[in-house]
């Protein structure tokens, strides 16, 4: 694998959440006529052209590789004409759309569809928490739309619509549908007749859904994926522990992407070397033939890791790994975005240790990466302490700096720490840094750990007093969840007390890097 980057066609999915195009239309045929064989098919290719044609920002898809494998459809409506008893053929306007009302006040949903194959990515969320931000952006007051309940078909004998929908909200019964857009804070407020005649397992009714937008105000003209002003980080202090085997490491890894994925995090960082309890099912106990064989499990790793962001919808820094490149081993940081893509960046300063200990080489590549909440970059441990790193990162204009970190003494950690935050001061950024906690006895020259995780900001009057926004209690395993205003940065560099940025005397002075380009 390249210290510059890894191929998009080497990863399992390549996900990006866009708009529909005209000739994205075979592959939604594809999905509708598969989905809804049982209500009449796909659409006519003359609908679906009304639909990208009448309202293009409303069309929403998830593709794979440059297949259409999820997409929702929306219409901007003024909904007192319809009010609250209308049918799907009258509020979509036979879903040509021509009910669209770009003066309108509520985001209508006429469609949302994942392909089966994929449903245990959570698309559909993602394509919910797309139409939350169209329906923020645009500044309208709500989304509505009509549910089917096909489960409802197994019940209708038994119980009225109404009383399988109190089962479903109570959750003594599952409905495909209407128990999803519960999860995903729709409410129900009534029940409709006719809705859709030809929906024989939801014998014609369905559910009239809202979900409400809690920021409406006028005058807010933005559409999906705005640029974002804020960012919510995880950071996970970890617990180093003895796992049987690769399968139980990732077990603990999906339970902290789980819940910090639950908390809406952009990302979830975790420390360096997160998986060195594998270090202990070497057949070798020495330290060298440890990690060594700690790199053999990299590759497994990666992948699984890749799948959670995927999956979870949350960008993963997955602290750091050692990889074996060519008969020499590195220690390398990987950036596992949620639309499955994977980037890398390698530790250009292996430790006094880690050189003499374990025959570690430094990499030779420094980037920022571009993410849906900023722009970043990461530095490994023992490369926070070196100034230059930090500097050319953020002539990058790079808004967080992630420090994935492993230290054993109270004194290694301090020098993390400091330097950490003298970066974020002298670069005017936030820094972040996730160390593991705990001890490994039966691991050499590893046995013991100490971390406090921590993001720290900028020295100056819109930040906190000490410039730490916040901290984990030490040696304890735990999440830190931290937002993070990033129009903030902005409005330092240019109104600070001081302007670190602004007042360099580049004319006397810069820094400069000569190795490899990224």
């Amino acid at each position: 694998m390249s210290q510059d980057q890894t191929s998009v066609e080497d990863t399992e999915h390549h996900l990006e959440l866009r708009n529909l195009r005209l000739d994205d239309y075979n592959d939604v045929r594809e999905l509708m006529d598969r989905v809804y064989a049982k209500v009449g098919g796909a659409w006519p290719y003359r609908n679906f052209k009304a639909q990208v044609t009448t309202f293009p920002d409303g069309q929403i898809c998830i593709e794979d590789k440059g297949k259409v494998v999820a997409f929702a459809i929306s219409v901007i409506v003024d909904y007192d004409q319809f009010g609250d008893k209308h049918s799907y053929d009258e509020i979509t306007g036979d879903a040509y759309l021509t009910t669209h009302d770009p003066n309108g006040d509520v985001l209508y949903g006429v469609e949302v569809i994942v392909c089966p194959n994929y449903r245990g990515l959570r698309l559909g969320r993602r394509l919910y928490e797309a139409r939350k931000d169209l329906c923020r952006n645009l500044n309208l007051k709500s989304i509505m739309a009509g549910g089917r309940i096909p489960n409802y078909t197994n019940y209708s004998s038994l119980m009225t619509p109404y009383e399988y929908i109190e089962q479903v909200k109570s959750k003594d019964i599952y409905d495909p549908i209407l128990t999803f857009q519960l999860a995903n804070g729709f409410e129900v407020k009534q029940v409709m007749t006719a809705y859709l005649p030809q929906d024989e397992d939801s014998k014609g009714y369905a559910t009239l859904l809202q979900w409400h937008n809690i920021y409406y105000e006028p005058n807010t003209p933005l559409l999906i994926s705005a640029k974002k002003s804020n960012a919510r980080i995880g950071l996970i202090q970890w617990q180093m522990r003895y796992f049987n085997n690769v399968e139980e490491l990732l077990q603990q890894v999906e339970y902290f992407v789980d819940a910090l994925s639950d908390y809406g995090c952009d990302v979830a960082l975790f420390p360096e070397f997160f998986n060195a309890p594998l270090m202990g099912l070497s057949p070798d106990p020495s330290s060298i033939d440890a990690i060594w064989h700690l790199a053999t499990y990299t590759d497994e790793i990666l992948t699984a890791v890749s799948h959670l962001a995927v999956s979870y919808n949350i960008t993963i820094i997955a602290g750091s790994m050692p990889v074996i490149e060519e008969d020499e081993l590195y220690n390398v940081a990987y950036v596992c975005k949620r639309d499955g893509t994977i980037e890398s960046q390698y530790k250009l300063h292996p430790t006094p240790h880690e050189k003499k200990d374990w025959i570690m080489k430094g990499g030779d590549s420094l980037k920022t990466f571009d993410t849906d909440f900023g722009r970043i970059g990461v530095l490994i441990c023992y490369d926070v302490e070196f100034p230059e790193l930090s500097r050319i990162l953020a002539e990058q204009e790079m808004q967080i700096l992630f420090v994935p970190f492993w230290t054993d003494t109270k004194n290694g950690f301090l020098r993390v720490q400091r330097c950490a935050q003298a970066r974020a001061i002298e670069n005017e950024c936030y820094v972040a840094i996730a160390g593991s906690v705990g001890n490994l006895p039966k691991v050499d020259n590893v046995d013991i750990q100490y971390g406090q995780s921590a993001v720290y900001s900028p020295s100056d009057f819109a930040f906190p007093h000490d410039a730490i926004v916040s901290e984990t209690t030490p040696n304890t395993e735990m999440t830190l969840i931290v937002d993070l205003d990033l129009d903030k940065l902005t409005r330092l560099q240019n109104e600070g007390s001081v302007r670190n940025y602004l007042d360099r005397r580049r004319d006397l002075y810069r820094v400069e890097w000569i190795g490899n380009r990224s």
